[in-house]
């Protein structure tokens, strides 16, 4: 074992982090955490004492109202109640010797969570970097590629909101320009997506930018094909996969995009706040965080690590939410989560008599369902419309589930998590009933 590997964690600075960052795993020794955060030692020992996926999972391991039928995860998540209070605990215990925590003990820390959550999603730890949402990362990519006059951003129209503004924002500041290419539904295969991209995008492209999972369509999109279309014709890829962590496996080495970051305090169940952001080898001398702090010029991992002081704890609660998953089962979790998604699909096609925006094959964990043609009455299928039944399920039903207005119609974005079950979607599918005009 190196010397490295059994390094005394005190008077731990930023210049270290590389050095422990990439240590063999047979080399590395892991700090030790607090005695009194949540491991699920339980379930490990005895998985016969696992909750229940649906109401008995929801009682002990959410803080979900009893009284609102939450159908809705894909927006901002559901923290895992246990993930919350390793966090709260965590807090506690930095603040019981606030020094000895920041000065000595926060990077190792951070460093063990980057490694572990690294092994989750299939990369090398030197790559990934926490940070605390997806629109950051997204940021530090578009802000650190020093685009020019010309330069040519390629997207989708199902590209998120936020980062089309972020496009926008930065070809308005650069000259760059932006080519958005339309996806029309409903969709009958993932090749309608490949051919799109396989017909329009030219080399010399100076960047490509796709969704994983297309938020208000909510389909998973071909990704891999897609990465491979683009690394053909010499253009570089980012991903957003805000959706995927906790819905599909990563494999991020494998998978191959130069840059892939997606949210754990959605599908993962992270509390707010935990994100990541992987980066190719051959980029990592290029891409910059927003905060330029103590660890700026020591290494891609120490320039991101820190970014002065704040609370650090939703990423050190990573370990009691990668403990949970591992107790519980990580294809367990989506299996039943893709199942529960298909059983109401399936219910609401019978009850409305309405299909899918695209097929059950290219969904995880949401999907979109037709609303009734006359749930809007003889009103326009537009944004106004969908909030008005958006509303009308809350205030009336206390149902929380978005209604997407899609290319001239009305869908139910329908989320499914393992403290849902299908007595819920009967409720939304008796509701769109009783409403329609």
């Amino acid at each position: 074992m190196s010397s490295a590997g059994k390094r005394d964690f005190g008077s731990f600075h930023s210049s270290n982090v590389e050095e422990l960052i990439a240590l063999a795993q047979d080399d590395y020794v892991p700090p030790k955490l607090p005695t009194d955060l949540p491991n699920f030692a339980d379930y490990k020992a005895d998985p016969s004492s696992i909750a229940a996926f649906g109401q008995e999972m929801k009682n002990r391991h959410f803080l979900l109202e009893e009284e609102c039928t939450f159908l809705n995860h894909g927006a901002f998540g559901a923290v895992l109640k246990d993930a919350l209070t390793a966090a709260q605990r965590w807090q506690t215990y930095i603040e019981r010797q606030p020094l000895r925590f920041f000065d000595r003990e926060s990077l190792p820390q951070l460093v063990y969570v980057v490694r572990r959550l690294s092994k989750f999603v299939g990369c090398d730890p030197t790559g990934l970097v926490l940070v605390p949402n997806v629109t950051t990362a997204m940021n530090c990519v578009m802000k650190s590629l020093n685009f020019k006059k010309g330069d040519v951003i390629y997207c989708l129209s199902v590209t998120y909101g936020a980062v089309k503004k972020l496009l926008r924002h930065t070809a308005e500041t650069t000259s760059a320009v932006i080519q958005e290419e339309t996806i029309t539904f409903p969709l009958a295969s993932k090749e309608q997506i490949v051919e799109t991209v396989r017909k329009s995008l030219k080399p010399g492209t100076r960047l490509a930018v796709f969704d994983h999972v297309p938020s208000n369509t909510a389909y998973i999109q071909p990704i891999k094909e897609l990465i491979d279309i683009c690394h053909e014709r010499g253009v570089p890829v980012l991903i957003d996969g805000a959706h995927a962590l906790g819905t599909l496996p990563l494999a991020l080495d494998s998978l191959g995009a130069d840059f892939y970051t997606s949210n754990a305090h959605k599908w993962l169940c992270c509390p707010k706040g935990c994100a990541f952001l992987h980066v190719k080898r051959e980029w990592r001398g290029a891409i910059r965080p927003l905060v330029v702090s103590h660890g700026w010029g020591s290494g891609f991992s120490s320039e991101f690590m820190w970014s002065g002081l704040r609370d650090y704890s939703p990423f050190l609660a990573l370990h009691t939410v990668l403990d949970f998953w591992e107790a519980v089962g990580v294809d367990k979790i989506r299996r039943y989560n893709h199942q529960l998604l298909c059983d109401a699909a399936e219910l609401f096609m019978k009850e409305w008599k309405t299909s899918l925006l695209a097929p059950l094959e290219m969904c995880g964990s949401m999907a979109l369902v037709q609303l009734p043609p006359d749930a809007a009455g003889n009103k326009t299928k537009n944004y106004d419309a969908a909030e008005m039944i958006q509303n009308q399920l809350y205030h009336e039903f206390n149902i929380e589930v978005p209604i997407k207005a899609v290319d001239g119609k009305l869908y139910v974005r329908i989320s499914a998590h393992i403290y849902n079950e299908l007595p819920e979607y009967q409720r939304l599918a008796a509701a769109i009933k009783s409403i329609q005009t």
